[in-house]
């Protein structure tokens, strides 16, 4: 019989599940039991990393039996029915107390199903989102738990020890209960998507409008990623536009094919800010450009469709590339806002407590979009924690101020020359439509009153309104109520 002496366990030894249990049995105080469905998985990495000291079983009984109560195990198996598959035998196996943490990308919503079903067994379910992919798995992720307080007591310390540290602090925090580890997850992976897309038309449009090869974008990459725009995805952007293929001698990011993929945590995102009624336009494009990039089919049949040439005029290389800079950073800041509009609607909806400065400072380290200005998002929240949209803080709100006549001319400039710049223009027009005092959106809901009936509201007295239509005038106006 296997003795009880480790203090938490990894289920599923992929590359995910390998570092992760890997990271945990380097930090004092932790010896980590293992268990893969293939027990060659589970042999390798015993094999290769004695220094671990790893506790492996090879059944989940020898594997609910090495574990100190309460029992605390990690599933890192694919999101789906391996996931509820995995649950099943852990539940079968733990006891009242023990704590079951998915930290694969679950849709949060599952999240919510599994720990309601599993708190009916007397067993606490973490959805964990982990993020910073296999490097931050191994040195140090951005942890984002879910689930109960009495979870986190014991959950707390052991994900803490692993967690990246960004200015002396643990990149974990306890998110919220149930579902809200997963639906934070989510929408960093959404801001995620987005901060790539502009990346990416950063770079585009950088090459179209100067001429400059990728080696030599790569050092104003570089050069950018001294000051307010450090992140980790400029730090590898630079670094992917110095690769040079080995085959060929060409620059990587020309040989590699323009179709990008996706794993759907965007997608997620897109659909359940519609469900939300948050507009997260700039994280919708950046899905929707890489869904275009997948229609082969069809852009072949448009590729002769007539159009500009496709390059900028550019007579001061200098400031154009400023321009882009700043235009940039003005995006992102949209990216991050609607992002965040997104969890307050999400939290609100859910009734979780989730406090938005903690989460802008958990992924200051060890996520993929930890970037240096997120210091300045929690002191946003800090100073107004009711801050209804994060663009209106007084430091982004100076920053957009500063930005926006480049980032006008960059649309503009791009739209003249018919390049797609999807993310830069959608974030400028949600800038626009969130500051304008009046919108258009009242000839829609004439529209909708006229051919359904939907009712409208005043600007001059309360109430509801339908009006009765005939020709190109209005006959009778009535109060009524909505339909």
């Amino acid at each position: 019989m296997v003795e009880a002496v480790a203090n938490i366990g990894v289920v599923g030894l992929a590359v995910m599940g390998s570092n992760l249990a890997r990271n945990l049995a380097s930090r004092e105080g932790n010896t980590v039991a293992v268990f893969n469905r293939s027990h060659e998985k589970t042999d390798t990495l015993l094999s290769e990393h004695p220094e671990a000291e790893f506790v492996g079983t090879t059944s989940y009984e020898e594997f609910a039996a090495a574990l100190s109560k309460p029992r605390t195990a990690i599933i890192m198996v694919q999101a789906g029915k391996g996931t509820d598959a995995v649950i099943d035998e852990l539940t079968r196996v733990f006891e009242p107390g023990d704590i079951i943490v998915d930290g694969g990308n679950a849709l949060f919503t599952d999240t919510i199903r599994r720990e309601k079903d599993v708190r009916e067994t007397g067993i606490n379910f973490v959805g964990a989102g982990i993020s910073g992919g296999e490097e931050g798995a191994l040195k140090g992720p951005s942890i984002m738990p879910g689930g109960s307080a009495e979870a986190w007591e014991t959950l707390g310390p052991i994900l803490t020890s692993i967690a990246a540290i960004a200015e002396g602090e643990p990149c974990v925090t306890h998110v919220g209960t149930d579902g809200a580890g997963h639906f934070v997850k989510m929408i960093h992976n959404g801001i995620e998507y987005a901060d790539m897309q502009l990346i990416a038309e950063a770079y585009d449009l950088i090459r179209r409008g100067t001429g400059k090869n990728p080696a030599e974008i790569a050092e104003i990459f570089t050069e950018w990623n001294t000051g307010e725009l450090e992140s980790y995805l400029i730090e590898i952007t630079a670094e992917v536009l110095k690769q040079v293929d080995v085959k060929t001698g060409r620059p990587l990011v020309d040989v590699i094919l323009d179709q990008a993929g996706s794993k759907g945590t965007g997608v997620w995102t897109v659909q359940n800010a519609l469900d939300l009624g948050v507009p997260v336009s700039g994280i919708a494009e950046a899905v929707f450009a890489r869904a275009l990039s997948s229609k082969t089919e069809q852009r072949a049949a448009a590729s002769e469709l007539p159009g500009p040439s496709s390059t900028v005029a550019v007579d001061d290389p200098d400031a154009f590339i400023e321009d882009v800079r700043q235009a940039l950073y003005a995006s992102k800041i949209i990216a991050y806002s609607q992002g965040f509009d997104a969890i307050v609607a999400g939290a609100e909806k859910y009734n979780w407590d989730i406090k938005k400065g903690e989460i802008a400072k958990i992924w200051r380290g060890g996520c993929i979009i930890r970037a240096r200005f997120l210091n300045r998002i929690t002191d946003a929240y800090l100073e107004n924690p009711g801050l209804v949209a994060l663009v209106t803080a007084p430091f982004f709100t100076d920053v957009v101020s500063t930005a926006q006549d480049s980032w006008r001319r960059v649309v503009a400039g791009a739209a003249y020359a018919g390049i797609p710049t999807p993310a830069f223009s959608s974030s400028l027009a949600y800038y626009d439509g969130l500051r304008a005092d009046r919108l258009p959106a009242s000839l829609v809901q004439g529209q909708r009153d006229f051919f359904g009936a939907h009712t409208y509201k005043r600007v001059d007295v309360e109430g509801t309104f339908h009006t009765l239509w005939s020709g190109d005038r209005s006959e009778i106006e009535s109060e009524g109520s909505s339909h």
